[in-house]
Parts: structure tokens; sequence; C-alpha cells
């Protein structure tokens, strides 16, 4: 019969109307999710009252899913395969996780095999705000004039997990196997998606941070043209959250950007799983870092 979808958006995303997750769903539904999340860039089940096995038995339909990377020290206690972004306390302290993503960004793109796909499900929300935000980076891409675009598709950048100010405030020693673990990678800023075939560009500012083969100066100018462009809010889906959304997004067409805008007091807990992508990029050398202590931050 074909799936049910409804815009989110001008630019991009769709709400999938009559799917139950807690069911089963035959190839033929899976296929039609896969091609339609290829295409839409984001998708959107409402009311999805899931259990954590649910939720990772849905995502391996899809694909392979990800576990063990850098991040591995925030999963799920009982489920490996999901990372848990939280307001809680964990273990008496503030949880690490509570300001994920709040800069715009694709995830594990400084890694050689970045993320596909990002399922995330809403278990706790708060009464308003905790928005999310998605760019369309096709659109990006098609916008730029074809002169900006032949200068770019030849340029790689380069991607370093240490950048993004969040990480910098972690425990010490947590962040200095991350940083064994994920050295800087160097991406092409124009991606061609592995099943589309389109183009789309490639870089964010929570973890790009240089060009290769430019000058600081040119670098930086163009870097942040880029960033101000692919936000541009005709680009734009703003999602705000209802208690058991589950929202799945491509991270090779798309980026996005958690808002702080919601009471802290209140409990903001969600789920995310991660299909793997096919490999991408390769490994360039990280200069000397400073570790902060707690207090430092």
């Amino acid at each position: 019969m074909g799936l049910t979808l409804r815009p989110l958006s001008f630019a991009l995303g769709a709400e999938v109307l009559g799917i139950d997750l807690r069911e089963p769903l035959d190839a033929a539904t899976v296929d039609e999710i896969r091609q339609a999340w290829t295409r839409e860039g984001v998708l959107l089940f409402r009311e999805q009252d899931i259990t954590p096995a649910q939720h990772v038995a849905f995502t391996r339909a899809l694909g392979e899913v990800e576990v063990g990377n850098a991040l591995s020290h925030y999963n799920h206690p009982d489920h490996p395969e999901i990372f848990v972004v939280t307001n809680h306390l964990v273990n008496g302290k503030p949880s690490e996780t509570r300001d994920t993503g709040r800069k715009w960004h694709s995830d594990l793109s400084y890694t050689t095999r970045p993320a596909a796909g990002s399922l995330l499900h809403a278990q706790e929300i708060p009464r308003v705000g905790g928005d999310t935000l998605f760019a369309n980076m096709y659109r990006a891409y098609d916008m730029l004039s074809p002169a900006m675009q032949a200068f770019l598709e030849p340029l790689w950048a380069v991607h370093d997990f240490w950048n993004s100010s969040d990480i910098k405030k972690r425990e010490p020693q947590v962040v200095a196997e991350m940083l064994r673990r994920t050295p800087p990678v160097a991406q092409p800023v124009v991606r061609v998606h592995p099943d589309t075939g389109r183009k789309a560009l490639y870089v964010h500012e929570l973890s790009t941070v240089r060009m290769l083969d430019l000058g600081e100066g040119e670098s930086d100018a163009l870097l942040k043209f880029l960033f101000a462009h692919c936000a541009d809010p005709e680009n734009q889906y703003r999602h705000q959250w209802r208690r058991h959304d589950l929202l799945m997004w491509d991270n090779r067409c798309t980026m996005h950007i958690a808002l702080p805008n919601y009471d802290r007091s209140e409990g903001r807990h969600m789920f995310r799983t991660t299909l793997v992508g096919t490999p991408s990029g390769r490994v360039v050398e990280r200069g000397p870092v400073h570790l902060l202590t707690p207090q430092a931050a």
C-alpha cells in the first residue's frame, strides 16, 4: 500500500503515519522507510512507546548498528547500542551528555566511518523547548553558485572531536581515551551520498576546524561563510519534541543542533541509536592538546 507521509517543512523532513514500531515490520515496509529516509533526510514517528530493545531492533532492521565508538562511556548499561543523552544525575554527578549537540553537526563526522543515520527516542522532555533543528545539506550545496560549487568540490576539511567545548569539560581521563581513539580526520567538503548519488556539503561548526591546502585566513573565512550558508533558516526544519517521538535522520545529507531553550530543572532524557556508514575520509595529525580539569573547565 505504501507509506503515508506528511511533510514537516519546506526544506526537509516527513512524518510517517500509521506505523507502530512495537510490532515487527515486514521487509517491504522497512525498505519503504529506508527509501523515504534517504529522500526526506528526516523521518518522524509519533507516539512510539517502545522499549530500548524494540528501539534497537528497529534500528538493526535498517542496517548495521554502531557499537563501541568513542562515546561508549555514555551508553545504556543494558543496551550498548544506545547512547544516552540526559540531564539526569549520573552516579550523583551532573551528566556529561547534558549539553550534547549544542552546535550544528553531523554525527561521528570526525571518524573514518561516519554515521549514516541516527534514531533518537524521547523518554522524557521538558514542558516547553528543548527543540532540535535540522538543515538540508543537499539544498545547501544546490543553493551555491556553479563557480563556488566547482571551487569546493576538490577541497577537504579536517574534522576534530577535540573542537567541541562540551567535550573539553568532561572528566580528563575519559577525554584522554576519547582523543586516543579519535584522531582528526580529513573529509571531503562536498560528499556524494552513497545511496542517492546526490552531492551535499559536509562541514559543520562543531568539529570542522580547518580546510586543507588553504591558508589559515582563507580557511577561517571560507568556513565562516559555509557555516552561515548551511544554517540559513530557509534550509531548516525545527522539531518540537513530544514524549515518545522517534526521530531518525540521515547524517550524510543533514546536520542538526540541540537547542538549550528549556528550563534546566526539568528532565530531558533521550536514547539514540546509530547506523554505521560507509568509509569516508583519512586520518591526519593532531597537535598537542591541554586537558582541562573539571575545576578549570
